[in-house]
């Protein structure tokens, strides 16, 4: 999600590369974010190549957003 929010779009294979995972590891992750619609998915062609290209809904950067802001929390609470 970091990489969804901190840009526009992205597509698969690009996340693949910089995240360092597998196809399938990827796929799962991908899916798991559709399932719980934080993210779009734009599917096209460049010319006879399928690209799928993902987003972060806006509900996906808000979860996000709650997701750092635990973090934060938790550091704070640890802190003496």
């Amino acid at each position: 999600m970091s990489v969804l929010v901190a840009n526009e779009n992205y597509d698969f294979n690009s996340l693949k590369e910089l995240l360092e995972v597998t196809d399938g590891n990827l796929a799962s992750h991908l899916k798991a974010l559709e399932k719980e619609d934080y993210i779009i998915i734009y599917k096209s062609f460049q010319g006879k190549k399928p690209n799928t290209t993902y987003a972060a809904s806006e509900k996906g950067r808000a979860a996000f957003i709650k997701h750092l802001q635990a973090l934060e929390n938790l550091i704070k609470q640890q802190k003496i």
